[in-house]
């Protein structure tokens, strides 16, 4: 099928590689805004108001294709999420694109948001290791749109890159958000091995009662490459003396506090001193004002985003599992670093362009011991666990030993203040704390993903922990509900893919958490 591409488009992709801005030309669409700040969760896919929960399951066995991947779909409501309001879609589900095959991974990767401003969130499933013909691990992604009645594979989208090339692996990471004002939906950023590229929608038109289903769908209006094959790196951007980046991970802010959501690009750097994490922030902007430029901060690949001092800015926070040296800061480890919002972006310790405020657990009053291995900040979520109005930072260490047990897992939570990210109040969960569920186990990687989430939306975020190693690599992911003093371990539960009705077997369940 034709691709065509707007002019306006074309300029989008012009200014975003020589450092200005997500936006492209207005739009006579007025549409519903999408999401913005880190708070607005975009995952309620039936529009009744609850957070829903959308968890992959990159290794399951469908069909009988092994790894072929599935994912499972929560349903929030006044008593939060359980086992019994839930859907499993796989590419073998009526509708979604695809089929499914060996070791396609689908699951591995997952976003939501509105892409065709309808009121019903979307989710978007990558598959990074899809065969394209007889081009291996070429990658894709599926939208599975959102309905009065909840997520449906009917009608399901399929994306693909415009470039496809073996190993490819398009999808490997997504991020949906409103960047600008030219769509009346979110975007959506996908990434494969080349660099990435922004999606957009337009919505369904509304056809005869006796239309092919295939006719609602939203139709894609354009997309936006943002690096150029054979690169591998995002540019300079306006750092200039920042590295380039093998990028790895999205995450989606808004830092400035301009009504528009902020991309964060996140990877590992490449060259003379590889291995160190770097971010790129690329600014959303409305199409008649002028953005901030495209800067460059140290951390990553690992990053999330929330208003943890309440000053209503987005803050930045990103972790470093394995940091190649201790960069001075004794970070072997693993080290978080925080940047906060304010109308220049994401501020380090001493204003724009210093570094973070960092975190390992080394730092006064932070559980457990710097060691190396430990893998502090392997996840991030960033959610308001009591109500209090200031986000908490859930950091998942899945290399912590438990006593003698190598690769346990913990999960270290962080509390928000006034005055920042604070120790004061800290927790620390693993299998062998009290009221947890399990056993303390070798290669379970507790906190291998956390996600705050609001189900039954009473303003106290609950969170969600995954072991993909649990039951050597069948994996289960624990819910621990919120209350006036926060995270509580009681009353805590688990549960896994078998759950669902999908195999359990190796089904890495958890291994990606919609976040």
């Amino acid at each position: 099928m034709r691709k065509h591409r707007s002019a306006a488009v074309a300029a989008a992709t012009f200014l975003l590689v020589t450092g200005a801005v997500i936006a492209t030309a207005p739009s006579v669409h007025a549409g519903t805004p999408g999401g913005t700040h880190a708070n607005d969760r975009n995952t309620d896919f039936n529009g009744d108001g609850y957070d829903d929960v959308l968890i992959g399951s990159p290794g399951a066995t469908v069909g009988g294709h092994k790894g072929a991947g599935m994912v499972t779909v929560q349903y929030g409501g006044p008593k939060g999420i359980g086992t019994t309001r839930v859907k499993a879609f796989s590419q073998n589900s009526t509708g979604v694109p695809g089929a499914a095959e060996t070791g396609d991974g689908f699951g591995t990767s997952l976003a939501t948001g509105d892409l065709d401003g309808d009121g019903y969130d979307d989710a978007i499933i990558g598959i990074p290791g899809e065969d394209i013909g007889a081009v291996a691990d070429a990658g894709g992604a599926v939208v599975l749109w959102g309905t009065p009645k909840g997520l449906t594979g009917s009608a399901g989208t399929w994306l693909q890159s415009d470039r496809v090339t073996a190993g490819g692996r398009f999808g490997t990471s997504l991020a949906a958000a409103r960047f600008g004002d030219s769509t009346p939906g979110d975007s959506l950023a996908v990434m494969d091995s080349v660099g990435l590229t922004i999606h957009t929608f337009e919505p369904a038109p509304q056809p005869a009662r006796s239309a092919d289903a295939r006719a609602r769908r939203p139709v894609q209006k354009s997309r936006t490459t943002l690096t150029s094959p054979p690169q591998k790196t995002l540019g300079q951007a306006s750092a200039d003396d920042a590295p380039g980046i093998q990028p790895k991970s999205m995450t989606t802010g808004d830092y400035d506090n301009n009504g528009f959501a902020d991309l964060v690009v996140s990877g590992t750097s490449v060259g003379d001193e590889p291995g160190h994490g770097w971010s790129y922030i690329l600014p959303g902007t409305a199409s008649d004002e002028k953005p901030l430029p495209i800067t460059a901060v140290r951390g990553g690949p690992v990053v999330a985003s929330g208003d943890i001092n309440r000053d209503g800015y987005d803050d930045l926070v990103t972790g470093e599992p394995h940091s190649p040296d201790d960069g001075g800061e004794n970070m072997t480890g693993g080290v978080v670093g925080v940047y906060y919002g304010s109308a220049d972006g994401p501020a380090g310790r001493e204003g724009p362009g210093t570094p973070p405020v960092w975190w390992t657990q080394n730092s006064a009053g932070v559980p457990g011991t710097n060691e190396q291995g430990d893998g502090f900040g392997t996840d991030l979520s960033v959610g308001d666990s009591n109500g209090d109005g200031y986000a908490d930072v859930a950091i998942g260490v899945a290399g912590e030993d438990i006593g003698t047990v190598t690769d346990a897992g913990a999960v270290t939570v962080l509390r928000g203040s006034a005055k920042g990210l604070t120790s004061t109040g800290a927790l620390s969960v693993h299998q062998g704390t009290k009221n947890v569920p399990g056993t303390v186990e070798k290669g379970d990687k507790f906190g291998g993903q956390v996600s705050f989430t609001d189900p039954n939306r009473d303003g106290r975020f609950g969170l969600l922990v995954s072991a993909p190693g649990e039951n050597t690599n069948d994996g289960c992911v624990w819910v621990f509900s919120a209350g006036s003093a926060g995270l509580t371990t009681s009353g805590s539960w688990t549960y896994s893919l078998s759950a669902s009705g999908g195999l359990p077997t190796d089904a890495l369940y958890g291994a990606a958490i919609d976040d």
